[in-house]
């Protein structure tokens, strides 16, 4: 990816997300890979649904940056990179109700609708580490091959996916489930879920998107 269209995407992104209410204040960071080797990722201290194309830093898988400096979780993202070739963006939030859910014991259904299917079919859920530290990154990378949504216990979210197109789909699937199911719970509402069998089938068979190949 051209290191222009890149930071012009990632600029979108983060407009996306706050007009969608996926993030708040500096509560998040984003990036997308460039190269084999770098990747941007949003700048230390940046509201993600503020910043401009001067906000994003160019980090490489040796450790080394350009621009500002960068935020505290992007060794987060270099891990996921690094163990995840396919992996072309991430998007680390906090939204209302997936934030719930991951602060909870609840777990999130995949089998409600047709994204729901698809974008969460895999879904992990990380124990509490502070946000920044090596041992976060480590935990992250261990299950980067796991799924593509992984919950952080008492912090917040983390999607990725093949481009930031794919991960805004991810997470605004995310949040909308997330939302659903705790309506749900709290409404008593009972809901249908569709039979495993039938997520199965249409994963296989229905065509809708290439079926993941999960390690």
């Amino acid at each position: 990816m051209e290191n222009q269209e890149a930071l012009k995407d990632l600029h979108q992104t983060g407009i996306f997300m706050k007009e969608n209410d996926l993030v708040w204040g500096t509560a998040g960071n984003i990036s997308v890979r460039t190269d084999d080797t770098h990747f941007y990722v949003s700048a230390s201290g940046t509201y993600v649904g503020d910043m401009g194309i001067e906000d994003f830093t160019l980090c490489s898988f040796d450790g080394s940056v350009q621009g500002k400096k960068p935020s505290k979780e992007h060794i987060m993202h270099k891990g996921i990179y690094e163990e995840r070739p396919d992996i072309g963006a991430i998007l680390h939030a906090s939204p209302f109700y997936s934030t719930m859910a991951a602060c909870s014991n609840i777990e999130l259904p995949s089998s409600y609708f047709v994204e729901a299917m698809y974008y969460l079919e895999r879904i992990e859920r990380l124990p509490y580490y502070h946000p920044g530290s090596k041992e976060l990154a480590q935990a992250v990378k261990e299950k980067a091959s796991a799924a593509n949504v992984l919950l952080l216990e008492n912090h917040g979210i983390i999607v990725y996916d093949t481009n930031l197109k794919e991960a805004k789909m991810a997470l605004q699937t995310l949040e909308y489930a997330a939302r659903m199911h705790i309506t749900a719970i709290s409404g008593n509402i009972p809901m249908k879920n569709l039979s495993a069998a039938q997520e199965e089938s249409f994963l296989k068979e229905s065509g809708y998107k290439p079926v993941r190949n999960w390690s």
